[in-house]
């Protein structure tokens, strides 16, 4: 199975025919427009599926899936969490947990805020990690801030989703620890002095094969496009 996780940066109708393609069998979009104008842009593209949720008609987090792939949105979605959406995901007679991720700031209370949400939704999810499971997205995290957060920060998320065998894929096939990754998700603001890795895919291990791969799409193709590079995981296995 093949993921695309991308931070679009708004307008995903005008943008999507650059980062689709027919390998692409679950899409995991933030910052997009909502469902009905999705429809209208997709229209000649043969998707299965739109799961959109958002609060801002112009920017939100959407879930697309193509090929044999399936997608619903979980009936115990708690909006607590609201910008992670547990997805139901069915591939012929194989079924798997997704959590799309757009980690975001919190209004009223700092613990909430960014990577407090993720750690919060695991907690409350945790069963589903019993069963294969994806978490992908824009986490807004990374282990260089865990000092701002005493309690369920980067690393705790890290520690915690590894003792159900969920572990970062980047992170497995390049080899890096949290905190000093090589290659950035992020240019802040598009500007080039400010790479940061704030995108990931975690899968379970079980998911893992010999032809599983990673990419981050490059500062000179994407840049114009968004801040955020897209992730395109491909060869997860499914068995």
């Amino acid at each position: 199975m093949n993921l695309l996780t991308w931070n679009c940066n708004m307008a995903f109708r005008k943008k999507f025919m650059h980062v689709l393609d027919d390998s692409i069998d679950i899409a995991v979009i933030q910052e997009c427009e909502h469902k009905e104008k999705l429809e209208i842009a997709l229209a000649d593209t043969p998707y299965n599926d739109i799961i959109w949720y958002g609060n801002n008609k112009h920017k939100g987090i959407a879930v697309i899936s193509f090929n044999d792939v399936h997608v619903t949105l979980s009936k115990n979605f708690n909006t607590e969490f609201e910008y992670i959406l547990p997805i139901d995901v069915s591939v012929n007679n194989t079924h798997l947990n997704l959590f799309a991720i757009w980690a975001m700031p919190h209004k009223t209370e700092r613990r909430k805020r960014y990577v407090g949400q993720i750690w919060g939704a695991i907690n409350y999810y945790k069963k589903a990690f019993e069963s294969p499971s994806i978490l992908i997205g824009d986490f807004n995290s990374n282990a260089i801030w865990d000092k701002e957060h005493k309690n369920g920060n980067h690393s705790d998320v890290v520690s915690f989703l590894d003792d159900f065998g969920i572990s970062s894929l980047y992170h497995e096939l390049k080899e890096e620890v949290h905190g000093t990754e090589s290659e950035p998700t992020i240019y802040l603001l598009k500007q080039h002095t400010k790479p940061y890795h704030l995108d990931y895919c975690f899968i379970s291990k079980t998911m893992l094969s010999n032809q599983t791969t990673i990419e981050i799409g490059g500062i000179e193709e994407w840049l114009e496009y968004s801040d955020h590079m897209p992730l395109f995981v491909k060869g997860l296995n499914l068995i």
